[in-house]
């Protein structure tokens, strides 16, 4: 486990009025739900785009064209899965910062998030000029890299709860 620093601070949020009402009443599991839900949400999205670069599925439909249309429902997934994220969050900051499971889940969040800036920085230019069929490497490393951290971050999610100190 990561020593995190400011546990004073951590602990100031855990205080918060909000903090407070949701983690002690009906709020928590409502929230919760909508975190489970919209993650899924997104996941499913992620996975039929992660699976159409890997050549594995949907390889009738271009990437450019599957993504213009999953993406909006991805985003707001995203959205709602943050919102909720941070709400659940905050009603234990002082044990989640020292949580193993949530320092890895945060850890694969980042890497998600940094192979996506990569995928639209450096890749999916190549894939806008290739049929259907074709993908390159790159792309489809970065459909199976996606899957393996979207996967990390909802299995370190469930454990978050089962791994205390």
């Amino acid at each position: 486990m990561i020593t995190v620093p400011f546990h004073e601070f951590w602990l100031q949020i855990e205080y918060l009025e909000i903090a407070m009402h949701i983690g002690g009443t009906w709020w928590f599991p409502l929230l919760h739900s909508l975190h489970v839900l919209s993650v899924c949400l997104m996941f499913g999205m992620l996975f039929m785009v992660d699976l159409r670069l890997m050549g594995l599925a949907a390889t009738s439909h271009t990437v450019p064209c599957l993504s213009r249309e999953l993406l909006p429902w991805t985003v707001a997934a995203f959205l709602v899965a943050s919102a909720t994220g941070v709400a659940l969050f905050i009603t234990r900051a002082a044990s989640h910062v020292q949580n193993i499971a949530f320092q890895w889940k945060m850890l694969l969040l980042l890497l998600a998030g940094m192979n996506m800036l990569i995928f639209h920085r450096r890749i999916v230019h190549k894939v806008k000029q290739l049929d259907a069929a074709r993908m390159p490497l790159s792309a489809r490393l970065t459909g199976a890299i996606s899957l393996l951290c979207w996967a990390g971050v909802i299995l370190a999610g469930r454990w978050i709860g089962h791994i205390f100190g």
